[in-house]
């Protein structure tokens, strides 16, 4: 499956991409792209189920450092490709007009 490349997807892959082997959590996505956690986290969610995303939950006692555990993610080798991929079709299409994702017909 392929994500739709949104604008706020493409901001959600142009921050993963600065450092791709380096893991980041959710809210630091969501600041460095300039979008709210509800926009971020379901975004990270359907490229996590695309396989471009990995994630794990930080192994730390809340109660230790004052605040719930973080669920880091990164991207996958594959998805690192498949995002450079994603991004370069998301300009071409800017510059030309056309949706390189059509929505799909309904049945």
């Amino acid at each position: 499956m392929v994500p739709r490349m949104t604008l706020p997807t493409q901001l959600v892959l142009r921050v993963l991409l600065e450092e791709p082997g380096e893991e980041r959590y959710g809210y630091e996505v969501g600041e460095a792209a300039g979008l709210a956690s509800g926009t971020v986290h379901p975004i990270l969610a359907r490229l996590e189920g695309a396989g471009w995303v990995e994630s794990r939950w930080e192994d730390v006692n809340s109660s230790d450092v004052g605040r719930p555990a973080r669920r880091y993610y990164r991207l996958t080798a594959d998805g690192v490709h498949a995002a450079r991929a994603g991004l370069a079709r998301a300009h071409r299409s800017r510059r030309t007009g056309l949706d390189p994702w059509p929505a799909p017909e309904a049945t």
